[in-house]
């Protein structure tokens, strides 16, 4: 199943994102990952990627293309992949369904978590995070101890995140909505786009999704 999972900063989709590499068995696909991984390895492809990179700007569609064929085509990646914040315009949505198609493939669905501004500014604002392992608490739902010792690692190391302050996030969702609108449409023309709420328990909102790729178990 090659699947597209598209969602706002705050939206839950990372998370969501390791249940489903679990259950479809197939690799989760970040084209920055892959771009800096890439160009850590030094190869001509990667050489390409540092004169953009090194310059602050975002490689071109055709690059990234590139890129993306050579991940795809990779052991891991032949029965399918998860999309993430890959594609952000109409033309890389074009692209990536020529790349696919040469593949003898196709995108069986677009799953966009749905959740209002309000909901992620309570949820990221509040979020707290140790910087010494990465467990995440929430002044409002979660607190972190009053101590400041983190519960996982033993360290006083939790903080707030420079980028979850209210405007940032205000600011990421606006761009989120503006870029992929267009994207979510592309899709939906094919009737490819399924709406899931992206509010709720871990477990609801998993069972949601499920539900929308049409999925109940773990892939063979």
């Amino acid at each position: 199943m090659d699947l597209m999972l598209f969602g706002p900063p705050g939206a839950g989709k990372g998370t969501q994102a390791k249940f489903l590499i679990d259950l479809l068995q197939i690799p989760q696909i970040s084209t920055g990952d892959m771009m800096r991984a890439e160009r850590k390895s030094g190869s001509d492809l990667g050489k390409r990627f540092d004169e953009y990179m090194s310059a602050g700007k975002l490689g071109p569609d055709g690059l990234v293309i590139e890129l993306m064929e050579k991940r795809l085509t990779q052991p891991d990646a032949k029965n399918g992949a998860i999309f993430d914040g890959y594609p952000r315009t109409v033309a890389q949505a074009k692209a990536l369904d020529a790349l696919l198609a040469k593949l003898g493939r196709k995108v069986d669905r677009v799953v966009s978590m749905e959740i209002s501004l309000d909901t992620i500014v309570d949820r990221v604002v509040g979020r707290r995070v140790c910087t010494r392992c990465g467990q995440t608490y929430h002044v409002r739902y979660t607190p972190p101890p009053q101590n400041g010792i983190c519960v996982s690692c033993g360290e006083q190391s939790i903080e707030q995140r420079k980028d979850d302050s209210e405007d940032v996030v205000r600011k990421r969702f606006e761009e989120y909505e503006a870029n992929t609108a267009p994207v979510l449409e592309y899709y939906g023309a094919k009737g490819l786009v399924k709406r899931v709420d992206a509010v709720g328990s871990l477990e609801e909102i998993t069972d949601r999704i499920k539900a929308a790729i049409g999925v109940t178990s773990r892939s063979a």
